[in-house]
């Protein structure tokens, strides 16, 4: 599995969205996010070294490489293709359209209308992402180890600390800082269900 390319850009295509970086000699094709693609160089000589993870699909007639200027967008595509009916060119149709932590607000408010606008994306396979995904936010990578730093921590009752760690987890793998969940979430009402409170302080998190 590929993880992630480190070399020389030396082409891109918009109308693909694909560029080709060349490791060792050898150049390999990925098909990009518009935002990644936004983030590339523009000129290609002397081709400019640059970093991007990847996602690897295996077919029986291709294998094809996804690539992603986060690490966080690349997190959300592995969980977007976990949801039946969406596939690696969904993903990225939906990832072209929202950011990594724009996109967790439109799941967490069940906004099924804005994610079904992406290429590729009806109205129903929006609603399995909802119904996949919502609660995956919250428990599929959990980062802080179930608590908060000391100094730094949302006074809680002892009985919500579970479900505020939760909420930071969900958070801080959308590539938000410790300092700043914390900060969100001492603005918001956590004896809230777990999804409010993460809706809630996303908003909080996009206006900063």
């Amino acid at each position: 599995m590929i993880y992630s390319l480190n070399g020389g850009l030396i082409h891109l295509d918009a109308l693909t969205s694909s560029a080709v970086i060349e490791c060792g000699g050898v150049g390999y094709k990925v098909t990009v996010t518009s935002g990644t693609l936004a983030r590339l160089p523009s000129v290609m000589e002397p081709p400019h070294k640059v970093r991007i993870f990847t996602h690897m699909q295996v077919r029986e007639d291709a294998v094809e490489l996804y690539g992603f200027a986060t690490e966080e967008e690349l997190t959300m595509f592995k969980m977007l293709i976990t949801v039946s009916g969406v596939g690696p060119k969904a993903a990225i149709s939906i990832l072209s359209l929202f950011t990594p932590q724009k996109l967790a607000l439109a799941i967490a408010e069940e906004d099924a209308k804005a994610i079904s606008k992406a290429p590729n994306v009806g109205a129903k396979t929006a609603g399995r992402i909802i119904l996949d995904l919502k609660s995956k936010l919250a428990k599929e990578f959990p980062l802080s180890g179930g608590t908060f730093e000391t100094g730094d921590a949302v006074p809680t009752a002892e009985g919500d600390k579970g479900k505020l760690a939760d909420a930071q987890d969900a958070l801080l793998v959308l590539g938000y800082s410790r300092a700043e969940v914390n900060a969100a979430l001492k603005k918001v009402d956590t004896e809230k269900p777990l999804e409010d409170i993460i809706r809630r302080a996303l908003a909080v998190l996009m206006k900063q």
